[in-house]
């Protein structure tokens, strides 16, 4: 980071500039006392005798016909007060007064790969300070933004986005995620329009259908080349996601928390944190931008001590009993896990009050009698005693109206006086903003893991918040996911060697804004590896491979009545954090054999996994290619899913993306083990690939590539390239 002086002719210095700077990327903002806030730079890496006043110079716009005089300048809050006919980044008022605020810079500090910024307007009285990092390694971006009331009165803020943040024009492409329940993080790749690309979400939670990030990119960018700019904002609630693409050919990417009426009311001296954008450049195409997400959220969000950790093999017990409870089976089930090399072993919904179903029970956070005559002790125990972990789930935010905790307070759930609440899984939700709530919230989960040795925490949300009304009628959306952060944190201080999974429904809080808070996310409720190919592959846009829960279902899966081969299975969940979640006790013998085969080798491989550089390689629709490369290049493991038929007779040439090219490498197909061509020989068979492999040049493999065999849908093979 760089403060840029300018000396004026009366001798005194004005900051005029501050310049950050990674090795392929450059940000300038121009902080002008006086003058708003705004971004002058940011892109490809500039050499640093380049300064802010010369690009200043080749910046200036001039006034056209027809509309304003001058051209209207950009700032990071984009607020009403400067003019701007099309779009305004804030939106706050006091009795309908003081809503046309200008922000100026007032003070900068120049900071360690960052900078505090404060902004005021002395006319409406309200202080707007951004928090802004950039890393020096990888050009990660991370802005945050405080609105501070020092009027008098109280100020309603309607809208602020945390900032607005200016894109070259030449970024035509627009990338949005998108999906549904068991459909999560679906790419969409829409070409940039006039006017307004927006995404909303109101749901209270994260979403399964507006994933809070967008990525602008060049018509030409792929993986592996192309400009491209990403925006993610680290929130687990309400949101809005903006591109606007001005008149005067200006491009803006604004992301923020959406605010519901009267939900943010300032008092004097009182102030509202927006949630952080983090965001980043690549030139060199969507995987390398991952990349620095990966680095991120790897860096800057998990706890050293995960990190440290090999992630461990789960079986979570959902999709072999449900709510069937019963603890000769569920013994019998983790002796069997143990055999096949799993190493957590996690109780899932259906211990606790009087929760045989999905109609009761929720908020009675006392282990069954019913079901559990001696407590959950004796079935810790057996588990613990086989060398596993033991983990269980909890969905603290929710409660059924068949409970006790219902019965005894129904004001502590949310809603709105008169209307009747959205049937929603027969189930509440809990204003956890409510101190006494909070409360007896973590009061409950702490008195679980103090009398049991429980290492892991499946935290669930089953239900968005269709009225996040509180006890005074304010809407408490915003308060409700700053409470879980805060509760989330209250256990893991409590209870520091627990790991905790964010589960809702599949992947509908899945955002590095939980991941602050917790350790894994759980991806989707479809446990079908084709669809989890995709899922997962579009989770990978933000998030690296270890903290992506990936489960081998049931030969049929439960969700999509699909079947598909355990070597299939068990390869789609290969590049991730692998678990299971089927019924071991029915399973064929030769599939448990397969199974075990594949957690052995997912153990072999993950440290490689878990700490590399992850690729996703350009291929053909019907195909799902991706890698994981180690940092010193040394070996790398890469994944091809044929995902549906191929268009011609044979696939193209697969490229491994992230070698050396300046070394050679031993290249081995390690699974399927037992696979052949379904007409021989492939080149699989030609250079004994399955056997002891073929050495080539890692340019030869980067560039030139493999020619891919024939192979049926819903087969995965992995290769193995080691350097040698």
């Amino acid at each position: 980071m760089r403060a840029i002086v300018i000396i004026a002719p009366e001798g005194e210095n004005i900051l005029r500039h501050i310049r950050f700077d990674a090795p392929d990327s450059c940000l300038i903002l121009a902080c002008a006392k006086g003058a708003p806030l705004s971004v002058l730079y940011w892109g490809a890496a500039l050499p640093l005798g380049v300064d802010g006043a010369a690009l200043e110079g080749l910046s200036e716009r001039q006034g056209m016909h027809g509309v304003a005089d001058i051209s209207l300048p950009l700032s990071l809050a984009m607020e009403p007060g400067l003019g701007h006919p099309m779009f305004h980044g804030f939106a706050a008022h006091r009795e309908g007064k003081d809503w046309g605020s200008v922000f100026t810079v007032a003070k900068v500090e120049p900071r360690d790969q960052g900078a505090k910024v404060v902004c005021s307007d002395e006319r409406t009285r309200l202080g707007l300070e951004y928090e802004i990092d950039f890393d020096g390694n990888s050009g990660v971006l991370r802005i945050r933004s405080t609105l501070t009331n020092y009027g008098a009165t109280p100020l309603e803020l309607n809208d602020m986005m945390t900032a607005c943040l200016p894109v070259p024009d030449m970024m035509t492409d627009i990338i949005g995620f998108t999906g549904r329940w068991t459909q999560e993080f679906t790419q969409e790749r829409v070409q940039r329009y006039a006017a307004t690309y927006l995404r909303e979400n109101r749901s209270g939670r994260t979403s399964h259908f507006s994933y809070p990030a967008i990525w602008l990119a060049a018509a030409d960018t792929n993986e592996s080349a192309g400009e491209v700019y990403g925006f993610h904002l680290a929130f687990s609630g309400n949101h809005r996601l903006r591109v606007d693409s001005l008149t005067d050919g200006r491009v803006l990417a604004s992301l923020g928390a959406l605010l519901l009426p009267g939900e943010v009311r300032l008092a004097p001296g009182e102030s509202y944190a927006s949630p952080e954008i983090v965001a980043a450049y690549s030139a060199t195409g969507l995987s390398a931008l991952s990349r620095k997400f990966h680095d991120h959220v790897r860096t800057k969000l998990l706890r050293p001590e995960t990190r440290a950790k090999p992630r461990p093999v789960h079986y979570n017990t959902w999709e072999a009993v449900y709510f069937d409870h019963d603890i000769a089976k569920l013994k019998e089930l983790a002796t069997r896990a143990a055999e096949i090399g799993v190493e957590r072993f996690v109780l899932d919904d259906g211990w606790f009050g009087g929760r045989r179903h999905d109609r009761a029970g929720l908020g009675d956070w006392t282990v069954s009698r019913d079901v559990y005559p001696d407590g959950l002790g004796p079935l810790v125990a057996h588990v613990t005693g086989l060398g596993m972990e033991f983990g269980l789930w909890f969905e603290p935010e929710m409660v059924n109206p068949d409970s006790d905790l219902y019965r005894a307070h129904p004001d502590w759930v949310l809603g709105l006086e008169g209307v009747e609440n959205v049937p929603f899984r027969s189930q509440l939700a809990l204003d956890i903003s409510r101190p006494e709530v909070a409360d007896y919230l973590f009061d409950a989960i702490d008195a679980i893991l103090r009398d049991h040795d429980i290492r892991y925490i499946k935290w669930d949300n089953n239900r968005d918040l269709s009225h996040p009304g509180g006890q005074d009628g304010t809407a408490r959306a915003f308060a409700q996911v700053q409470a879980l952060y805060a509760l989330l944190n209250r256990v893991r201080s409590a209870h520091p060697h627990v790991e905790i999974e964010s589960c809702s429904s599949g992947g509908a809080r899945a955002d590095m804004g939980v991941l602050a808070h917790s350790d894994r996310v759980w991806t989707s409720d479809s446990n079908d590896a084709l669809d989890r190919q995709v899922i997962q592959r579009g989770a990978s846009f933000s998030l690296p491979l270890e903290v992506l829960g990936c489960h081998v279902g049931p030969a049929k899966c439960h969700v999509t009545g699909r079947r598909l081969s355990m070597e299939m299975r068990a390869a789609s969940v290969f590049m991730g954090h692998m678990g299971l979640e089927l019924n071991l006790l029915t399973e064929r013998a030769a599939d448990l054999d397969v199974l075990k085969k594949a957690i052995d080798l997912h153990k072999k491989h993950r440290a490689l996994l878990h700490d590399g550089d992850f690729y996703r390689l350009n291929s053909a629709p019907q195909l799902i290619a991706k890698g994981a490369v180690a940092r010193d290049k040394s070996e790398a493991l890469y994944s091809v899913a044929y995902v549906a038929s191929d268009a011609k007779v044979l696939p193209g040439r697969l490229k491994f993306d992230g070698l050396d090219p300046e070394r050679a490498y031993r290249l081995q197909l390690i699974w399927p083990s037992n696979w052949q061509a379904v007409k021989g020989p492939s080149a699989i068979e030609t250079l004994n690939l399955i056997g002891e492999g073929a050495i080539f040049s890692g340019a030869a493999l980067m560039h030139h590539g493999l020619q891919l065999p024939h192979a049926f849908p819903e087969t995965c093979l992995l290769f193995y390239a080691s350097a040698v």
